[in-house]
């Protein structure tokens, strides 16, 4: 049975774990090395923050990251989600995104963002899934390894919000 609760500074081994998986993929993220947990706490929100666990192994992870720091974009943010190699295709990605949606929303996010790999298809068809509208394309936005890659943008916008 896969649940999920809040991640905490205890859980930062497996979901340093399973970020290192997503980068070693090559169409996860454009890093390349796993930040500290100081680093990677610093760059996300302190709510929003959530893994997937099967009794005590966590099997992914979901976080928001601000979009920007002026006030008008308080209610954006930006989306990633990772799940363990192990646990691909089992429904942990539909689980993380159902749960962070609606933490989200309960924090106030009128908007949630994401910028994926056009190679990951997975990860489109769970952002599609979960609402999200393909709302451009960037091109060449920057290298992986000597290769420009692409980015296609997406966005959910709260039904709850009003907008």
């Amino acid at each position: 049975m896969v649940f999920t609760e809040a991640i905490k500074y205890s859980d930062w081994e497996a979901v340093s774990r399973i970020y290192e998986e997503g980068i070693a993929t090559g169409v996860a993220t454009f890093e390349k090395e796993i930040p500290s947990w100081k680093e990677w706490d610093a760059n996300h929100l302190k709510s929003c923050r959530i893994v997937a666990r099967n009794k005590n192994e966590v099997l992914g992870w979901a976080a928001l990251s601000p979009v920007s720091s002026r006030c008008v974009y308080g209610g954006v943010a930006e989306v990633s989600v990772y799940v363990a190699a192990n646990a691909r295709g089992l429904g942990v990605g539909k689980i993380l995104m159902k749960r962070l949606i609606a933490e989200s929303e309960s924090e106030g996010f009128w908007t949630l963002q994401a910028g994926i790999f056009p190679e990951n298809k997975n990860s489109i068809r769970l952002h599609e899934k979960s609402g999200f509208r393909i709302i451009g394309y960037r091109e060449r936005i920057g290298q992986l390894d000597g290769v420009w890659k692409d980015n296609i943008l997406l966005e959910r916008r709260s039904s709850k919000i009003g907008l």
